[in-house]
């Protein structure tokens, strides 16, 4: 039986499903990672952990496994396992590749876009608008992530849906909004939103949609790699 499978199989309990001692371990880790309390490099004691949850290191390790799997956490000989460190390159790779397979997700999903489907979309992207008036960078960041995930969600190629869930699980690890550090970006990140809804409700090409996700895409990462860093001339 699958991770996934083994966290559903819990105990049923006045109707509602208690999760797993796995699933306990492991939505703590990760909420822990990517609000930071647990910074890069950060060492994970297995036995403190465990007798924090108050259980073995049985379903500690068996959450570490899973951690390790989504990029969250690294395990490495007589050292044990750590917080994955980020680097820029790293951001730099993610965000390219997501370009990439959220690209090629819109466009076969060009198609399929129901009306409710791009209001939806618009109407988040209207709150990122709205918000950019009393600017939180985190808050726009996960309004950003809703908008974009409810556009390639349509897509029902599931291998692409998987790498692109995978990518922005990788993206939760810097743990800080971008856009904290570019927040130049945001309203021309707002203005690009609508020029893609623009493209899907007037039946564009699908090559022309996906070429404007992925520029789209690639402008962020740009823009932080190359902005000034205030100890910088």
């Amino acid at each position: 039986m699958s991770t996934r499978r083994r966290d559903a199989a819990a105990t049923d309990t006045g109707g509602t499903i208690a999760p797993s001692k796995s699933q306990r371990a492991y939505q703590l880790l990760h909420d822990r990672i990517v609000d930071g309390s647990y910074s890069p490099g950060y060492r994970l004691v297995l036995d403190a952990i465990g007798r924090e949850l108050d259980m073995s290191v049985v379903p500690v390790r068996e959450a570490i496994r899973r951690l390790e799997a989504e990029g969250l956490i690294t395990f490495e000989r007589n050292i044990g396992a750590r917080v994955a460190e980020i680097d820029e390159l790293e951001y730099h790779d993610t965000m390219e590749t997501l370009s990439f397979v959220e690209g090629a997700a819109i466009s076969l999903a060009a198609g399929l876009y129901s009306k409710s489907d791009v209001d939806q979309a618009r109407a988040i992207n209207e709150r990122m608008r709205e918000s950019l008036a009393a600017f939180d960078p985190v808050q726009f960041t996960a309004l950003n992530e809703a908008f974009h995930r409810r556009l390639s969600d349509v897509c029902q190629n599931g291998v692409l849906g998987d790498v692109i869930d995978t990518c922005w699980k990788r993206l939760s690890r810097l743990r800080q909004s971008t856009f904290s550090f570019v927040p130049s970006r945001a309203l021309p990140s707002v203005d690009e939103h609508e020029a893609i809804l623009g493209l899907i409700e007037s039946g564009a090409d699908p090559r022309r949609i996906e070429l404007a996700v992925r520029a789209h895409r690639l402008a962020t990462p740009d823009a932080f790699l190359h902005r000034v860093h205030p100890d910088k001339p």
